[in-house]
């Protein structure tokens, strides 16, 4: 059973080695020097005060080959596990069921669970362990820009963090929990949907959902955010001043020079809590003393968020939700299985 999984998968499983064999050579080609770049630029030796040759650092990247590859291999790990829920999971079973050839392989002596067993398992485990290399590989690549973003308070030219919505699905142990699900789904949505390109079709749509609904309603509930009051001066903002009639554009980037925070919620509130939506008169039309005026007002800025040290920690649990989510799938998928006729 497994010699023949390996003869069915063989095409699929030669095309991601390809694309892995691809992605590190560009990655080891490159690699060097940015770190190179980095350890020119002294932030290996810096300890204290490192915001400016960080945001140098960063800034050399900015526009180079660097950040094409970057951002390539960001948008290769979303890709990967959507396009194995679309051409491994979605057909794995439905084309048997198209073909009818699925008769013939449940009357040889293997049975309907071993051989959905092996089917899910090997395939499964392949799809993870592809996307959990380019994850690996590319996080070793991109080590340099981390390490120099984790050294400027808020924004930085790349826009890089291991908390911002866009780069954790692409970093660390999700790539491969995303690429379990994506493959379980397909394979389940192939077996209820019993007709290829419909499936296929079907798949990419859920996933996507998915992938747009969890950094936005999911995530940060993982744990619940910090949530506190502070002094308009400790907070570093990537967007200050007022609009639209006295309307207040008060977008915190970081909170008491912190790096790495991922900030979920914010706005300013007066002395009893309540939320200020207009900044004060006398301050609408202040420029250098405009905080001052503000503060002077009783305004502070209330900023929920989830600390770097968190990534980690929501990195086990959004793995351990899909994870979950794929072996359930799977449990459907086999109670369909075994109902066909």
């Amino acid at each position: 059973m497994i010699w023949l999984t390996w003869r069915q998968f063989r095409a699929q499983g030669i095309a991601a080695a390809a694309v892995l064999g691809a992605l590190a050579i560009t990655l080891a080609v490159t690699g060097p020097h940015l770190s190179s770049l980095y350890a020119s630029s002294g932030l290996a030796a810096c300890h204290t005060t490192c915001g400016p040759q960080a945001s140098d650092f960063i800034g050399a990247v900015k526009g180079t080959s660097s950040e094409l590859i970057f951002y390539g291999g960001v948008f290769l790990l979303y890709a990967a596990p959507a396009l194995t829920g679309i051409f491994w999971g979605a057909p794995l079973i439905t084309r048997e069921l198209e073909s009818g050839t699925f008769r013939l392989a449940w009357n040889q002596s293997v049975t309907r669970r071993r051989w959905l067993g092996v089917k899910l398992g090997l395939t499964g485990l392949a799809a993870a362990a592809t996307a959990g290399l380019m994850s690996l590989m590319l996080s070793w690549w991109a080590s340099p820009l981390y390490a120099a973003a984790g050294k400027v308070a808020g924004q930085n030219a790349l826009s890089i963090s291991r908390l911002a919505p866009l780069l954790f699905g692409a970093t660390g142990l999700v790539p491969a929990a995303y690429a379990l699900f994506a493959f379980a789904l397909g394979v389940t949505t192939g077996v209820l949907v019993r007709r290829t390109v419909p499936a296929m079709a079907i798949t990419l749509a859920i996933f996507a959902a998915v992938q747009v609904a969890t950094p936005i309603f999911v995530r940060q509930h993982l744990i619940p955010p910090v949530t506190t009051t502070r002094a308009l001066s400790t907070v570093t903002y990537s967007g200050l001043g007022v609009v639209d009639h006295g309307r207040l554009l008060l977008q915190p980037a970081a909170i008491d020079g912190r790096t790495g925070d991922w900030i979920v919620g914010s706005g300013p509130v007066n002395k009893a809590g309540q939320p200020v939506i207009f900044a004060p008169p006398k301050c609408a039309d202040l420029t250098s003393t405009f905080l001052s005026c503000m503060s002077a007002a009783g305004i502070r800025m209330q900023v929920s968020y989830q600390p770097a040290g968190r990534y980690w920690a929501l990195q086990w649990l959004e793995t351990a939700i899909f994870a979950a989510l794929a072996l359930g799938l799977g449990g459907i998928c086999g109670w369909r299985v075994r109902r066909l006729v």
